[in-house]
């Protein structure tokens, strides 16, 4: 996907870093980035990505490095686990057993909230028992239904801010661009935003 230039990104990754607040980690989403792409990201101050794919994350990493901080977003498979514990420094999307054992870094749960069988993530009745065997899980992360309206998404984000309260939990991954501004609200330490960056017909 070819992006905006690095002077509009700028403008609009300032404008949602002072939507969310301070305490709110911007975590931009690279899935549909082109490795040269990269580079405009980095020229327009972008601190955080986070990568889908692990072969992905591990080109783009072997040329941009030090240029950001590294967090991974997408479905963690297990065999794959070791290229994200060598580069990334929080995991947004752990939902199994066989990852978390192989996994060395800080993680948040994956709960899937809306029942809907094509999302991934754990039952929120299971995170006990990944809290208790998993030291490094560190919070909860959900992707609540597409829908027209962010306020659609209040509901889900809220039962994700109690479930992680109810186990000691103190980060939220949770909005994306369609929904980030409510995410914040309801008490999201990360948002993902990505088309909401990117697309050169935004104004």
């Amino acid at each position: 996907m070819s992006v905006a230039s690095a002077h509009e990104i700028g403008v609009r990754y300032q404008r949602i870093r002072d939507e969310v607040g301070p305490a709110v980690t911007v975590v931009v989403a690279t899935k549909y980035v082109s490795t040269a792409d990269m580079a405009v990201l980095a020229d327009a101050g972008v601190e955080t990505v986070g990568e889908n794919r692990a072969q992905d994350l591990e080109h783009k990493h072997a040329i941009y490095d030090d240029a950001f901080r590294w967090h991974f977003i997408g479905h963690l498979q297990s065999n794959k686990v070791k290229v994200v514990n060598g580069i990334c420094e929080l995991v947004h999307s752990l939902a199994s057993d066989s990852a978390a054992r192989r996994l060395t870094i800080p993680a948040l749960l994956e709960v899937n909230l809306s029942g809907e069988t094509s999302k991934s993530g754990i039952l929120p009745d299971e995170i006990g028992g990944y809290v208790e065997s998993y030291p490094f899980i560190r919070g909860l992360m959900t992707m609540p239904p597409l829908a027209d309206n962010a306020e659609a998404s209040r509901s889900y984000f809220r039962r994700l801010r109690e479930l992680a309260s109810e186990h000691g939990l103190r980060d939220l991954s949770m909005g994306t661009s369609q929904d980030y501004c409510v995410a914040a609200e309801e008490g999201a330490t990360l948002v993902r935003v990505g088309a909401v960056l990117f697309s050169s017909a935004q104004g």
